[in-house]
């Protein structure tokens, strides 16, 4: 089937971050998957190659393009080669939201060229130790000083991917206490500065995946947050998180899917070169009829991801809609992955060789962003069941 999502200037575009990656990502990766993090520098070449400033008002240094198939691009061809990006997928398809939909225009003059530019890199700290998928339940607070000039923040955090190289971290935090009625009440999100005093970074977090992906816990000890970074309203940010959970579930969805194409190019790769018993593993009506089976799987997920895009970029995707694509691409692509790495055989367990890193990263897609036990629930609830 002839694929209608991208247009020319997304294949020229595909093509640039295909050189870059061959040329500046390919042959520093070892060191990077050693390090466990992508290095600070490596995002100011985001900048200066345009990737952070794609969905950014051109006032602000961006290009003002308003859709998300750039960064579709961005999926598949980081897929493609094996690699990622360090934590910047937050600091664009995360935060870049919040700030576009919530800043004033002050506050955009501040914070726009600035993440633009890749000078200051963005996270956003939701989960807290013990809390889980239940943000309501959040315990750090933000109290407003007497004065009135700021408010005092005071808790802590997990799970904070990009929390190492951040330069500003939206917080989720407590301004007021919930009601008997609602207790996601009283949330309000700051673009907290990490230079505070007071802001302090724990353990960057040993994860099974996506070890070039900074994640790290954070705490906050009386961190003075001026009222000007404030973003949106006090205690609405309950609701301001949920308005932009679709968004982030099309992009898990989406990379989900990417790993999955990505894990039948290995596989087909492998079993054409390797040897066995005097044949060539592809050779075997087994390897074939799996490596078929996991084709017209990925097929599938193309279609769904491509079609949640489609919405996505219209305005339309609904919070079932997105629950769904991210329910069933990760799935897709967790039973893909597993099949390409078993035709692998041993090697498929080293990780000199792709397929068992992307074994590793895929797994938490079905978990952050919310579970796919989460996923069913919103599914469920909107067939009204």
């Amino acid at each position: 089937m002839r694929r209608t999502v991208f247009n020319e200037d997304h294949e020229a575009f595909r093509d640039t971050i295909r050189a870059f990656i061959e040329a500046e990502v390919v042959p520093v990766y070892e060191e990077w998957f050693a390090a466990g993090q992508a290095p600070r520098e490596f995002y100011h070449q985001l900048g200066e190659l345009g990737i952070f400033g794609i969905n950014v008002p051109e006032e602000f240094g961006g290009a003002g393009l308003d859709s998300h198939k750039f960064e579709a691009v961005l999926y598949e061809e980081t897929a493609r080669a094996g690699v990622q990006f360090g934590g910047s997928g937050v600091h664009v398809l995360l935060a870049l939201p919040y700030i576009k939909s919530l800043a004033t225009d002050e506050q955009k003059k501040r914070f726009l060229p600035k993440f633009v530019s890749g000078e200051e890199m963005w996270a956003l700290a939701m989960t807290e130790p013990g809390t889980g998928s239940d943000l309501a339940g959040m315990k750090t607070t933000a109290k407003l000083s007497e004065d009135g000039t700021h408010y005092v923040l005071n808790g802590s955090k997990t799970f904070i991917t990009g929390g190492v190289h951040a330069d500003r971290v939206i917080v989720c935090a407590r301004t007021d206490a919930p009601t008997a009625e609602d207790r996601r009440h009283g949330i309000s999100l700051f673009a907290v500065d990490t230079k505070a005093e007071g802001y302090s970074i724990g353990r960057k977090l040993d994860k099974l995946g996506l070890r070039t992906s900074d994640t790290a816990e954070l705490a906050f000890v009386d961190v003075k947050v001026p009222v000007d970074d404030l973003l949106g309203e006090e205690n609405k940010g309950f609701y301001y998180l949920g308005s932009n959970l679709p968004s982030e579930r099309w992009g898990i969805a989406f990379g989900a899917y990417a790993q999955a194409k990505a894990a039948v190019r290995f596989a087909k790769e492998y079993v054409q070169d390797r040897t066995v018993f005097g044949k060539t593993v592809a050779s075997f009506q087994n390897t074939k009829f799996e490596l078929a089976a996991c084709q017209a799987e990925v097929d599938a997920a193309e279609a769904v991801a491509d079609r949640a895009l489609e919405a996505l970029d219209a305005g339309e995707l609904t919070a079932a809609e997105a629950a769904s694509a991210k329910l069933f691409c990760t799935e897709v692509a967790h039973r893909v992955i597993d099949r390409c790495l078993q035709l692998h055989g041993g090697y498929g367990f080293m990780n000199e060789y792709p397929i068992a890193r992307l074994y590793a990263d895929n797994r938490v897609n079905r978990i952050y962003g919310g579970t796919s036990e989460v996923m069913k629930m919103i599914i469920a609830k909107d067939m009204g069941l």
